[in-house]
């Protein structure tokens, strides 16, 4: 599907740390800004409980989970938009992204110095926020001066794009993400196009020590009231426990987690919080050759589905036999479900819900 999610933030916060450990991809971490320059990418499945007991009732000769893509961007720094600390390269790569995951150093350890000297999650997060947004603004004014050149020769689609970059100009110079505002789905669709940063959805991940895993720390309280302001989730992790789950065998990480007090990785609901945040679904194809989890956006319909699958399956679709995950499980087959009339047969404008359990019929 090509969806991503950047990781961004200041620079030893501990995001390439959180990044090795999402992906095991080993991406250079150590105590000096800029470490990583270039984006490293992660590619991760995604925790599914659903897979697993689909597992259980079919014996799959495959399993195969659904992925996420996780981007590790280089340190931001204040000046960023003015080109300071490879800022405009740092930037562009933001802008590729789809979402963000914004790391906020929660943790105090006088080992890893901090660009400013001392701890504080809100002017981090300031920090950042007024670096997307000086981007965006630089972006929008320019974008604006032309719109309104258009729209004095008569173009009214510029003048309707004119009078919207007008309330973003606004917007953004009152300190206020673009994400943020009250806009028409027409409005997004143009906006949408705009490539702004301050647009992507965005999710904050406190990395925190570990004496404060369940992040009731004070310096927590701060980005979690940052994020109820604007409706974002946030994610509590120990980026330097994470590592030491991923090094354990798979076999000895319930016990530790046991021991930790925690019933599944802080990274599991990050990557579940990223593919929530991308606007993501999954859907299951079943079987004993295989059981598959498929990605797709929020309102997909049952042809757009199938494609996913192979392009002759949108090309010839017919129509969609559909059980929900639920009933599956609770009814044991997908002969009990024919038979208790709960499997139903979708057609064309059927959108797929999480959870479907679908069988494509085709023509070419």
């Amino acid at each position: 599907m090509g969806f991503n999610c950047g990781i961004i933030g200041l620079p030893n916060v501990g995001k390439s740390t959180i990044f090795n450990a999402l992906s095991s991809a080993g991406a250079q971490a150590s105590n000096y800004p800029f470490t990583t320059i270039d984006p490293n990418v992660g590619i991760v499945e995604v925790p599914d409980a659903r897979l697993l007991k689909l597992n259980e009732m079919y014996h799959p000769k495959k399993l195969t989970p659904t992925t996420i893509e996780f981007v590790d961007i280089a340190g931001l720094v204040k000046g960023a938009s003015r080109g300071e600390g490879l800022g405009n390269k740092f930037l562009g790569n933001i802008r590729e992204v789809d979402a963000v995951a914004h790391v906020v150093r929660c943790f105090r350890d006088p080992d890893v110095v901090h660009v400013d000297g001392e701890i504080g999650p809100k002017r981090d997060i300031e920090v950042i926020e007024a670096e997307l947004m000086l981007a965006d603004l630089e972006g929008v004014e320019k974008r604006l001066t032309s719109r309104r050149k258009a729209a004095k020769g008569g173009d009214k689609a510029a003048k309707a794009e004119a009078d919207l970059l007008a309330r973003i100009k606004e917007m953004l110079e009152k300190g206020k993400a673009v994400r943020t505002g009250n806009f028409t789905d027409e409005e997004r669709a143009l906006i949408k196009g705009f490539f702004l940063l301050t647009d992507k959805p965005i999710l904050y991940v406190a990395n925190v020590s570990e004496d404060d895993i369940e992040g009731k720390s004070p310096l927590v309280a701060e980005v979690r009231e940052i994020a109820a302001s604007e409706g974002a989730p946030v994610v509590v992790i120990c980026g330097k426990t994470e590592a030491e789950i991923t090094a354990l065998a798979p076999e000895e990480r319930p016990e530790f987690l046991e021991s930790l007090g925690l019933h599944e990785p802080g990274l599991d609901r990050l990557i579940r919080e990223g593919y929530g945040l991308l606007g993501l679904i999954t859907f299951f194809t079943v079987g004993e050759d295989e059981v598959k989890a498929w990605t797709i956006s929020k309102g997909t319909k049952a042809p757009q589905a199938a494609g996913r699958i192979h392009s002759d399956f949108e090309r010839g679709f017919i129509r969609a036999e559909v059980v929900h995950y639920s009933d599956l499980v609770n009814l044991g087959s997908w002969n009990a479900a024919k038979e208790k009339g709960v499997l139903r047969q979708e057609g064309k404008e059927y959108v797929v819900a999480d959870g479907d359990c679908m069988l494509f019929k085709f023509n070419v």
